[in-house]
């Protein structure tokens, strides 16, 4: 529970809290021959570096090993001092590797290590997890769900939201038909490590992290708007994708102008018989992070209302980077109904979490 500046208390879903290996030879301990011996790079992106460090201070554990990786101490840091409830977990990898066998291992080795550590360690009643599945091995990425799914805490899939192709495309469609089926959201997330990935922008690379960071997430929805035009949710019904690096705040206008062209083009694409809007709910969620807007301002209550939003988004921490939001910044202007969806009612919904409301 976390105590707002108004007195009243909220329990708090995190549903966004990044997870790493210790180091990379703590990594390797985890992979097969002939994996183990592969070249394999580091978490971190090189290129497009924090200017400050890209993890917060004091987050790093007594042996300085990796921000992310001591469950003790993340407990401490988001139970005790955040008033965290409950921590949707994510597994941070090595990016899109050029062999696609090589990056379903690393997935593999980061899945073993978030059950054994963390689903099934001490403080598994207020963890949940996300097994990492590779898109571009799709035989792979349906082991690991028929590996994993019926975990009792297991609660979504994780896809780097970098792809060599667009998430609405027929051969992605295996692995959205295994998720509905297993009743696990896809959590598209901004994948770590040196990789393969295409650009950030569709011109090509950014010159500062800052223009990176600001961009990447935007790229959801050249993916979101694909899916609606491939029917991928008319094909899968159940199926519902997390945009785990927000980004919500563009959701309207882009939907707004895609609705403008979806009835004339709707004889075109008849396998998506509605209008593109009409697929958001209960199909589409964000995370909800310190850098998505609109931020402390009067219209605030009126914009997340805009296009359903308020539905769809889930307060997410994105600990241990430096930009860690908590839940007390939300802006003061949302309603009281509003604020108990984003910091904890929606994720519990989506992820079955049972939380007891306030008093």
């Amino acid at each position: 529970m976390r105590e707002l500046p108004d007195g009243t208390r909220t329990p708090v879903v995190d549903a966004s809290v990044h997870v790493f290996f210790a180091s990379n030879a703590d990594l390797r301990g985890f992979l097969r021959e002939p994996y183990r011996s592969r070249g394999i790079p580091d978490a971190e992106m090189d290129w497009y570096g924090a200017p400050g460090g890209e993890y917060a201070q004091g987050t790093r554990g007594p042996a300085k090993q990796y921000p992310g990786s001591d469950p003790e101490l993340v407990a401490a840091q988001l139970f005790d001092e955040r008033g965290v409830d409950v921590a949707v977990l994510h597994p941070m990898t090595r990016g899109i590797l050029p062999d696609r066998h090589l990056t379903t291992a690393v997935l593999a080795a980061h899945n073993e290590m978030l059950v054994t550590r963390w689903l099934d360690g001490p403080h598994a009643d207020r963890f949940r997890g996300t097994i990492r599945v590779n898109p571009d091995d799709v035989p792979g990425a349906l082991r690991e769900i028929e590996r994993w799914s019926s975990h009792p805490r297991v609660v979504q899939l994780g896809i780097p939201l970098q792809s060599m192709a667009l998430y609405g495309k027929p051969q992605f469609w295996p692995i959205w038909e295994a998720a509905a089926a297993a009743g696990l959201p896809v959590a598209a997330h901004i994948e770590t490590g040196e990789s393969i990935a295409f650009p950030p922008t569709p011109s090509g690379h950014t010159r500062t992290y800052e223009q990176y960071l600001g961009f990447m997430a935007l790229n959801y929805v050249y993916h979101l708007m694909n899916m609606i035009a491939e029917g991928v949710f008319e094909r899968f019904p159940e199926l519902k994708f997390v945009w785990a690096d927000g980004g919500a705040d563009l959701l309207t206008p882009f939907t707004w102008r895609m609705d403008t062209f979806g009835r004339p083009h709707l004889e075109q694409t008849p396998w998506a018989p509605k209008m593109p809007s009409d697929y958001l709910p209960g199909h589409v969620y964000f995370v909800q992070g310190s850098l998505d807007g609109p931020g402390e301002t009067e219209f605030a209550a009126e914009w997340l209302d805009f296009t359903g939003k308020d539905d769809m988004l889930m307060f997410g921490s994105s600990y241990p980077h430096w930009h860690a939001g908590d839940a007390l910044a939300l802006p003061t202007g949302l309603s009281s109904e509003q604020r108990a969806k984003l910091l904890w009612r929606n994720a519990s919904e989506l992820y079955g979490i049972d939380i007891m409301a306030p008093a």
